[in-house]
């Protein structure tokens, strides 16, 4: 399960790079902490349904933090024209 957190910890580190390159500063830093802490946590050697209960809580702040955002924070019609 460790070596999970280690490919998650890859891909943001991707999307990180990616957003960056693509003038997107602010995105690009907060996914550069998930990779952090992906990869920091792949490397505490939890038991298995530790790692689950992580990635749940990690879910839901994830989703109230999404849902916070398009609700309040988003522009009506979602930013187009």
């Amino acid at each position: 399960m460790d070596r999970m957190y280690r490919v998650l910890g890859f891909w943001t580190g991707i999307f990180a790079i990616m957003l960056y390159l693509g003038d997107m500063e602010k995105t690009a830093l907060l996914f550069l902490g998930q990779t952090g802490f992906f990869v920091l946590l792949s490397y505490l050697k939890l038991s298995e349904r530790m790692y689950m209960y992580v990635f749940a809580a990690y879910l839901t702040v994830f989703m109230c933090g999404f849902t916070y955002y398009t609700l309040f924070l988003m522009p009506p019609g979602g930013g187009l024209g």
